[in-house]
């Protein structure tokens, strides 16, 4: 029973109306009962035929690596274009703290120095 009733108003619904409102009120609680105790089994849900756990499913794979759009000497004459920038001109905006933090020191950002 709930803790919002109590003795007296037990007594009241038992009088009122020949105890019908007795017994809806005790055939709800009981329908509340059974609702918070039965919870229904969850549904499985069935795997496709030909299914294997952890593999691509059938007749397809793994997306393939994108192709190369630049050789690797347009890679290399690029880094050179960028070196030879940093060499020719004074770069103020190299000089703020900001970007000094996002120098990486890899080659393509560190200039050569002239021989």
């Amino acid at each position: 029973m709930s803790d919002d009733f109590d003795v007296d108003d037990v007594a009241a619904m038992r009088r009122e109306n020949d105890g019908k409102d007795f017994r809806l009120f005790m055939r709800q609680q009981i329908a509340d009962g059974k609702a918070r105790r039965e919870k229904p089994a969850p549904v499985k849900q069935a795997k496709p035929p030909g299914y294997r756990p952890g593999a691509w499913p059938a007749g397809t794979r793994p997306p393939e690596a994108p192709p190369q759009q630049h050789s690797p000497a347009d890679w290399q004459r690029a880094a050179d274009e960028y070196r030879e920038w940093l060499l020719t001109a004074d770069h103020s905006e190299l000089d703020h703290p900001a970007t000094q933090r996002q120098r990486c020191g890899c080659p393509a950002c560190t200039p050569r120095s002239e021989p």
